[in-house]
């Protein structure tokens, strides 16, 4: 008997374990906020490592040809980040770029020489700069601290990969995209930059990169009070 009341007091302290592991899981669990802006970064990043690599062989600028080296280097380092992240908060990651990245890189595949450089510069003035806006919008809003802490590695990266672009825009006489008051891109070039312009299933932050119409809301958009990148 006493045997029997052993293990029931065993089973009882195991429950009482249980219970605590349990609810300290669930509190674990990274907010809606925090799990969108890690799929569209991770996003972002399958989109810039691929353009990148299409510039290093395709570009005819050599000061471009040294960027997209830049900007795929600091992506795969952002995105190891992202994906070691995502897996210790149980966080599924989407496995290749959107429809809409699929066609802006179909169009980098498809153009040449000048138009190339033109195409590429477009698409990655306008992807960082939604890239920026969501990033500042993880930091104001989320509440899981490692994610919040990512964002906040990346978003200088994020602005130097801008910074540039526009200094190399301005120098090929490429419309350089603006933020507007309410955190959103003006128009800026002709081609939209590539991602998706599906809004996420909270209705609110849609991934950065995504192809900016003038319907869709940028990441970001929604914290007004978002200073713009500041252009070189």
């Amino acid at each position: 008997m006493l045997g029997i009341k052993r293990l029931g007091l065993l089973a009882a302290l195991v429950l009482v374990g249980v219970a605590p592991a349990a609810a300290a899981q669930a509190a674990a669990q990274p907010s809606e906020q925090d799990t969108q802006y890690l799929q569209a970064i991770h996003q972002v990043n399958l989109y810039e490592v691929k353009a990148g690599q299409l510039a290093e062989k395709k570009a005819q600028n050599q000061q471009l040809k040294d960027l997209a080296q830049m900007i795929v280097t600091d992506h795969q380092d952002l995105d190891k980040q992202v994906k070691d992240l995502a897996g210790q908060l149980n966080v599924q990651l989407p496995n290749e770029p959107t429809p809409d990245q699929r066609t802006a890189l179909d169009q980098l595949n498809n153009a040449s020489g000048e138009e190339f450089d033109r195409l590429w510069v477009t698409q990655g003035l306008a992807g960082h700069l939604q890239a920026i806006q969501a990033t500042q919008t993880e930091i104001s809003q989320g509440t899981e601290t490692q994610v919040v802490q990512l964002a906040q590695t990346a978003l200088p990266v994020l602005q130097a990969h801008y910074d540039a672009l526009v200094q190399l825009a301005e120098e090929l006489g490429i419309p350089v995209p603006e933020a507007s008051a309410s955190g959103t891109p003006g128009p800026g070039g002709t081609v939209p930059a590539p991602g998706g312009t599906t809004p996420a299933p909270s209705g609110t932050t849609p991934a950065p990169g995504g192809t900016s119409t003038e319907e869709a809301p940028a990441p970001g958009s929604t914290i007004t009070e978002s200073p713009a990148p500041q252009q070189s």
